[in-house]
C-alpha cells in the first residue's frame, strides 16, 4: 500500500510540472590553482538598523551601511556571498556596538577563516541651540566603525566627521574689508584603551575651528557666527594641530589620524593637512 500511494504521489507532482531538486553545482568550492590568497572578500553596500550609544540619551536608532569581509585561503575559486548575510541576521535585526566581536567571531566560523571584518557607517544626530537665539536644530554627523578579528584579537577603530567653518588668517591680515572663509570637513580616527563618546570627538574638531556649524540660524546667529569665525582664523594646518593637542591629551587615546579639507571659496583646489600618531 505504501508502495501504491507513493506512485500516486510522484503522477500528481508530474501532472503538475513539478521535478525531483538536481543537485546543484558548488562553483564557489572548486579549488584554484593561482597560489593567490584573498586577504579581503565579501559584501559591501548594505544597509542595516544599528543602535549606538549617545552620551545624552543613552542609545540611538540609526541605519548604517555595511560591509562584511573575511580573507580567503589560495586553494578555494570564492567564497558564498549569501552566508555574510545569514551571519548578519543570526545575530537580531539590529547591531549593537557589543555584539560586534560576534558578528566577527561567527563569521570566522561560518567561513573556517583566519581573519573577519566589519565595516558601518552611519549618520549621526545632535540637537544643537543656535548661539544667540537659542533655537534648536537637528545636526547630523558621520561616524565609522571598523573592527577585525585575527583570530581572538579585535582591531577596532572609531571615524568621525564633521563639518566646520574656517577663516584664512592670511586673507585677513592683508585685507581691509574681511577676508575669506569656507567649509572644512574634518575626520578624527581613534584608537583607544577605554570607549569615546562620539560626542566627545565631535566636540573637539567643533572647538579647533574658527566656527562650528549649525542646522538653524537667525540673523542674530549669522551676526555672531560670523564675528567669531572673523576674531579666530585658522589655517588647515591650524586645524589639524588644534585636534592633535586634544587628543594627545586624552588618557584614553593609543592612535589617532587627523585629516582636515577646506573646500576653498577663491581657489579652484582645496587646501589639505593631516597628523598621525601611534
Amino acid at each position: 500500500m505504501p508502495k501504491v500511494v507513493a506512485e500516486v504521489k510522484k503522477s500528481v507532482a508530474a501532472k503538475a510540472g513539478f521535478r525531483p531538486r538536481a543537485q546543484l553545482h558548488d562553483k564557489q568550492s572548486e579549488p584554484d590553482f593561482r597560489e593567490l590568497r584573498v586577504d579581503k572578500v565579501g559584501v559591501r553596500g548594505l544597509r542595516f538598523p544599528v543602535q549606538v550609544r549617545d552620551k545624552r540619551h543613552s542609545v540611538q536608532n540609526t541605519v548604517a551601511t555595511l560591509g562584511m569581509f573575511v580573507d580567503l585561503p589560495k586553494e578555494f575559486k570564492g567564497t558564498h556571498m549569501s552566508r555574510f548575510i545569514e551571519v548578519l541576521n543570526a545575530h537580531g535585526s539590529i547591531v549593537h556596538v557589543e555584539n560586534i566581536p560576534d558578528i566577527l567571531f561567527a563569521m570566522q566560523e561560518r567561513f573556517q577563516a583566519a581573519t573577519s571584518h566589519l565595516e558601518m557607517e552611519f549618520p549621526y544626530f545632535l540637537v544643537k541651540r543656535a548661539p544667540v537665539s537659542g533655537l534648536e536644530g537637528m545636526m547630523d554627523y558621520t561616524a565609522r566603525f571598523d573592527a577585525a578579528a585575527c583570530g581572538k584579537e579585535i582591531d577596532f577603530v572609531l571615524t568621525v566627521k564633521a563639518n566646520v567653518t574656517t577663516l584664512c588668517p592670511c586673507s585677513k591680515a592683508i585685507s581691509v574689508r574681511g577676508a575669506h572663509n569656507q567649509r572644512g570637513a574634518v575626520t578624527v580616527q581613534i584608537r583607544f584603551h577605554k570607549p569615546i563618546w562620539i560626542e566627545d570627538l565631535i566636540a573637539m574638531i567643533e572647538s579647533s575651528a574658527s566656527s562650528e556649524l549649525y542646522a538653524l540660524l537667525k540673523r542674530e546667529d549669522e551676526k555672531a557666527v560670523t564675528e567669531r569665525a572673523y576674531d579666530n582664523p585658522v589655517f588647515v594646518e591650524d586645524l589639524v594641530r588644534n585636534v592633535a593637542l586634544q587628543l594627545n591629551a586624552h588618557p584614553d587615546v593609543s592612535w589617532y589620524r587627523v585629516e582636515a579639507e577646506n573646500q576653498e571659496s577663491i581657489h579652484n583646489h582645496n587646501a589639505y593637512a593631516c597628523i598621525e600618531k601611534g
